[in-house]
Parts: structure tokens; C-alpha cells; sequence
């Protein structure tokens, strides 16, 4: 069903179309049976929709955003922005010096799969978050695949991977990922690692990821931290060496108990580890937000004023202390509270939703207070009635370089996968 409301002939701008479109487009483009089918191929198991797919009904949304182009370019201005930021002296400096200890050792690899997460303010995006760990990439890489043409047939085109197909940049840069490490070669095993994978809600993935590795011809595994076992200077998982570790765990500084021989492995540069303490602590630590976004910070760190402009799109954000409690709690409906060690959407508040008892611990400290960016808007139809969803856009890259575009639908506080209707979505330019 192909629903466009304004039928207006003035002339529109890009972003004004793309507005439109999510306002008014509420036509299906997802093909379920063909994202089965290419999930399962992907997979090589013809069983994986019964397996792993029934469970997750609200994975993927039936419809797709729209962005204009030049919002997807200031996006990616604030990605070559923070990129350049975390290369300068001053600013690694800076936040290794709150940084776990584990991080101060450079090993090489840049990180892989980098997740830069943003709201879209009037069209205006604003960064809220940088992940090292962002899932979803593989998923949403097939997901593109398995759209139909829909609102305004000819004006707009799927973004995926620009300059070459997102499968063969993965592999490229798991390569290069071992190449920063080592020097020269290839990985010849790679470890997909998670606390307990199965049981995660994008296990999914791992699989595709797993059975991608395989087909470019590099052994993969999946399997559970604690029962990596290090002895002799080798990592080693269920029988298989193991040459470069693919993590998915949000135990940052690899401190937990159960991690101590990938931590060990990973200190004595036994394994290539990615992405790896040092990369989330000068990219995703919530504290490097509170320099993100301080122009005068960033002047005195020698950030040119082109980039310094571009960091205009993180809000600002600021170290919970004693001495600002006060003020921030009389300003709290306009800001969003996040713990400095958190991780997605754990402990995680809106300022106008906190009590008295959630603030004490707030100002007790380890969190930071972000200005309130509000998300975007995409009207969906659904059981026959229009209604909102909330919308975050997600930047994968690599040492800078975008690998895909994808969106997520949601309500609530903060992103979920529960929402009828929401889940991952593919973006398309307008």
C-alpha cells in the first residue's frame, strides 16, 4: 500500500522530502520471505528462520527511513571529526588518563565495527553515543537486500556500502585489523566472543558473521569468553588456535573474572583483539563525550576550527559532580543522565523522569549529564491506525570509513528491540 499524503507541487529540498516521506510513506518495503531466504543462505542452515528469526518478531521494521544526503554528510563530518580528535596528543592524553589501565597499551588495530549513534533534531543530527561494539551490521547488511520499491519510486536509492559491497570490506578489515598487529599475513581462525552467545538477542548474527569469515576463507568460531583457555603463549577455544578475537563483550577492560585468559592473551599480544580496551577507551568511554563537546576544550587541545565546527553536533555533555549536582538536577528535564561505565541502554535516564531516589545516586557520581536531542520520527502504520516510533540512526565504520547506514525504530526511553513495528531499518537518500 503506497500512502503520500502531501500532494503539493512546490519545489522541495531534500530534506524537506525525506521528512515528508517519513511522516506520510507508510508502505511495507520489507520482503520477509526474502529476508528469510537470504538469512538462511547466509547462514547455510535452511532451518535458521525456526531457530533463531520466530523469536525475535520485532528485529526488523516492515519499512524504511528516508535521509537526505546531506544529512547523512554532516553525520559523517562528526565521524571525521572525532577520528581526527582522538589522533591529537592532548586529547588521547586526556582521556587515558581516566582510562583503565589495561587501555594504555597501543597494539594497532583501529577498532573494528565501529557503531556512531545519532538523533536527527529538526534534520540536525546530533551524536549520542560512539559504540565499539555495535551490533547489527551483518544483519542490517541483508536486511538492505531484501527491500521492495515503494513512496516515491525514483527518488531515492538504498544506501549501503559505498565504493565496493560490505562483505568484502568485513573481511578486509578483519585482515587489516591483523595486518596493524602483526606486520604482514592473514588471521587464519577467528573467534566471535560473547558472554554466553546463544543466549544473546543478536546471536543471529554471529552466525552470518561465522559462516561469512567462512566463505572468504578464513576459519571462524563462536564461542563463550570463559572457555577460552591461554597456556603456552596460545589462545585456544574448543580445540582451534585462535589468531584474532572478534569481541562482542561489554566488559571494556576485559576485568570480569571469567575473562582472564582472553585479558592475559590480550596483554601479552598473544592475540589480535578487536575491537580492544584502548579503542573503546579514545572512542566510546561516555566521559570523552564531556571533551567532544567543549569547543574551548577542543581549541586548546589544536583541533582546527573546520573540525571543532563539525563537534557542534554533540550535545553537550558534563561529569555528574558535587559541585554541579545542584544546578543539573534544577536543569534535569532538559538533559539525559548516563553512567560513565555503562553500556547501551543500562542505567540510563531521562531527566524528566528521574525521582529524588534515582538522583542520589546520580549525584553520588560516575555519571554523565548529556543535553536532551530529542530522536527522530517515523509514522508507521500498524493494525490499521497510524502511529509514531521514534527513530536512531547508526554509522558503521572502520578507521573512519563508512561501511553501512541502517536506522532503528523503537518507543520508550531509550532503544529496544520489543517495540510492534520497530527494529532495524534500512535508510534510504533522498
Amino acid at each position: 500500500m503506497n500512502v503520500l499524503k502531501d500532494d503539493a507541487d512546490l519545489p522541495e529540498t531534500s530534506q524537506s522530502k525525506s521528512a515528508r516521506l517519513n511522516r506520510n510513506c507508510f508502505c511495507i518495503t520489507l520482503d520477509r520471505t526474502a529476508l528469510w531466504t537470504a538469512l538462511a543462505d547466509e547462514a547455510d542452515d535452511s532451518g535458521f528462520f525456526e531457530a533463531f528469526m520466530k523469536s525475535r518478531a520485532h528485529l526488523f521494521s516492515n519499512v524504511a527511513v528516508f535521509l537526505a544526503q546531506s544529512v547523512i554528510d554532516k553525520m559523517r563530518g562528526v565521524v571525521g571529526a572525532i577520528e581526527a580528535t582522538t589522533k591529537l596528543p592532548g586529547y588521547r592524553e586526556a582521556v587515558l588518563s581516566w582510562a583503565p589501565e589495561i587501555a594504555l597499551q597501543d597494539f594497532g588495530p583501529a577498532g573494528a565495527l565501529m557503531g556512531y549513534d545519532f538523533h536527527l533534531d529538526n534534520d540536525e543530527p546530533r551524536l549520542i553515543e560512539v559504540n565499539t561494539n555495535a551490533g547489527g551490521a551483518f544483519l542490517n547488511a541483508v536486511l538492505a537486500e531484501a527491500q521492495k520499491a515503494c513512496c516515491a519510486r525514483g527518488e531515492q536509492s538504498l544506501i549501503a556500502t559505498p565504493d565496493d559491497d560490505f562483505e568484502t570490506r568485513v573481511v578486509a578489515m578483519f585482515r587489516d585489523e591483523w595486518r596493524r598487529q602483526r606486520g604482514a599475513g592473514s588471521p587464519r581462525t577467528i573467534a566471535i566472543i560473547d558472554d554466553r552467545p546463544e543466549e544473546q538477542y543478536l546471536y543471529p548474527e554471529f552466525v552470518i558473521a561465522q559462516r561469512l569469515l567462512k566463505k572468504h576463507g578464513v576459519d571462524a568460531v563462536i564461542g563463550d569468553a570463559s572457555e577460552l583457555q591461554y597456556e603456552g603463549g596460545r589462545l585456544r577455544l574448543s580445540g582451534h588456535e585462535i589468531d584474532l578475537v572478534y569481541n562482542r563483550l561489554v566488559d571494556f577492560a576485559l576485568d570480569r573474572p571469567e575473562h582472564a585468559a582472553l585479558r592475559a592473551a590480550y596483554r601479552d599480544g598473544a592475540a589480535v583483539v578487536t575491537p580492544n580496551p584502548r579503542n573503546h577507551a579514545l572512542f566510546a568511554a561516555k566521559r570523552n563525550l564531556t571533551l567532544l563537546s567543549d569547543p574551548a576544550a577542543l581549541e586548546t587541545l589544536g583541533l582546527s576550527p573546520v573540525m571543532r565546527l563539525r563537534l557542534a553536533g554533540v550535545p553537550r555533555t558534563v561529569l555528574v559532580t558535587p559541585d554541579n549536582s545542584a544546578a543539573l538536577w534544577r536543569s534535569r528535564k532538559d538533559m539525559f543522565f548516563k553512567p560513565v561505565s555503562g553500556y547501551g541502554s543500562k542505567a540510563v535516564f531521562r531527566g524528566d523522569k528521574v525521582t529524588k531516589g534515582v538522583w542520589a545516586e546520580i549525584a553520588a557520581g560516575g555519571f554523565v549529564a548529556q543535553t536532551f536531542a530529542p530522536p527522530g520520527q517515523r509514522m508507521i502504520e500498524f493494525d490499521g491506525a497510524v502511529a509514531p516510533r521514534k527513530m536512531d540512526v547508526r554509522l558503521y565504520t572502520y578507521d573512519g570509513r563508512l561501511l553501512l547506514t541502517a536506522a532503528r525504530l523503537y518507543q520508550g526511553q531509550t532503544t529496544n528491540f520489543r517495540t510492534p513495528g520497530g527494529g532495524f531499518a534500512p535508510v534510504l537518500v533522498v
